[in-house]
């Protein structure tokens, strides 16, 4: 009767924790055989059998039968063993391996606050195991949780029983969350620690963003529309290119929606983030001047070997091209995974001049320094730009130390030229370009 009421009492308890019963069993087999321990310090030579359909539990600790005891825990006399299991001890001698029958009452109440605790503990690992089981298959899935705890440097969210982190690093910069609230974000990695499972979540992670677009454009689940690429600046703006696998789907409007629908649902999630969507193009200067809008480049040098791009812009336009804090370009940048350089027209062209500059010409560069440069093939900038550094220091008269004082001169002197260039445009009205547009 008491093997039933404690299994009814534990099945209640792990029914509310969601533990199934194969598993509860383990763990009472698991109790019992500790509680044994702490009583007798040792209970390598017990076993226990938890039957729950039966609500029985059954422990059976082996002793050797001798004639006189050392160790009553894995000893037993043949009187004494007679005495507790007749039949069982029938036909048995010194020696023998007797099995005996281990009645709980023998621990008294304290079996009861010690399984307790043992229980809850075991449990715990339980539950824990299995929210590191689940969340571990999730990574990538999108999850919504309630904010319970606000901290410096992150924001814990509770869903049912599991707790998400959010680190500073993966929050939006102008969010601000308040316990209670409700929170959209992307499970970014889940790692088993001595405290429990560290689920960590994001929503400045480039992955959440296109997760969102899966959500509210149909066409992106359904595999019509692939987004092959993804430039975030969390909070402020997101570059990303599509492309349609169905020449009848335009994939930027898809993805916009009707009357913006679809996009405005992603930028209220993101706290207005704004978003470019760039329709992909296998030609590179296609889709760099695409992925520099708002911005118009006038002209584009592109070398595809290098992955390198020099944009040229009306003046008046650069500012826009660059953006904030160079945010424009820097997302085109890495959304078209080319490095980009922005100039102005004047601008370039001051520095094309610069690049033709002779060497000689410098301030700052020794007459007998770039006369030793100049006998080896490099008598411009341009030159020098196109050589490599550790070429240049094997050549005779030419140490790491000089060249360092001519690149430092050289850039001192494309520096003084585009500051007189950005000088000339601040102080500059308008009126000749008005002039010009007039004797057009």
């Amino acid at each position: 009767m008491v093997n039933r009421e404690l299994i009814e009492v534990f099945s209640e308890i792990a029914r509310e924790k969601n533990v199934e019963r194969s598993e509860l069993a383990s763990i009472l087999e698991e109790l019992f055989l500790y509680i044994i321990e702490r009583e007798y310090g040792d209970s390598s030579n017990c076993s226990c059998i938890v039957n729950l359909d039966k609500g029985e539990i059954e422990i059976y600790a082996e002793k050797t039968i001798v004639e006189e005891i050392d160790d009553y825990k894995v000893e037993i006399t043949l009187e004494e063993a007679i005495s507790k299991e007749p039949e069982a001890a029938e036909g048995l001698s010194i020696g023998d391996i007797f099995v005996e029958v281990i009645d709980l009452r023998v621990f008294g109440r304290r079996i009861v606050n010690t399984a307790k605790h043992f229980f809850s503990q075991k449990l715990r690992d339980v539950e824990r195991n299995y929210i590191y089981d689940d969340y571990a298959n999730r990574i990538g899935e999108i999850v919504i949780g309630v904010v319970h705890q606000v901290q410096r440097d992150n924001v814990y969210i509770n869903i049912d029983q599991a707790e998400l982190r959010l680190p500073r690093s993966e929050q939006i910069f102008s969010e601000r969350y308040r316990r209670g609230d409700t929170v959209r974000s992307i499970i970014k990695s889940v790692e088993i620690t001595s405290k429990g499972p560290d689920i960590v979540v994001s929503r400045s992670d480039n992955h959440f963003l296109n997760k969102l677009f899966e959500m509210e454009v149909p066409e992106i689940e359904d595999g019509i529309i692939d987004i092959t690429s993804i430039a975030r600046q969390p909070g402020d703006r997101s570059k990303i290119i599509v492309k349609s696998n169905d020449r009848r789907i335009d994939p930027v409007g898809a993805c916009v929606g009707m009357r913006g629908s679809r996009i405005q649902a992603v930028v209220r999630e993101l706290n207005n983030e704004k978003i470019d969507i760039v329709n992909y193009s296998e030609q590179p200067e296609i889709l760099i001047t695409r992925a520099l809008s708002p911005a118009k480049p006038v002209n584009l040098y592109i070398d595809e070997e290098k992955e390198y791009c020099i944009a040229i812009f009306e003046d008046e336009n650069l500012d826009s091209a660059i953006g904030r804090n160079g945010m424009n370009i820097n997302l085109a940048s890495k959304v078209v995974g080319y490095r980009i350089d922005a100039y102005g027209v004047k601008q370039y062209n001051r520095l094309q001049n610069d690049q033709n500059t002779s060497l000689a010409d410098i301030d700052g560069i020794e007459d007998k320094l770039s006369k030793s440069l100049a006998n080896n093939g490099i008598k411009t900038v341009s030159d020098l730009m196109d050589t490599d550094e550790e070429s240049l220091v094997d050549l005779k008269g030419i140490t790491s130390e000089k060249l360092d004082k001519v690149y430092s001169m050289v850039q001192l002197f494309i520096e003084r030229d585009v500051e007189e260039v950005n000088l000339a445009d601040e102080n500059f009205d308008g009126s000749l370009d008005l002039t010009k547009d007039e004797e057009e």
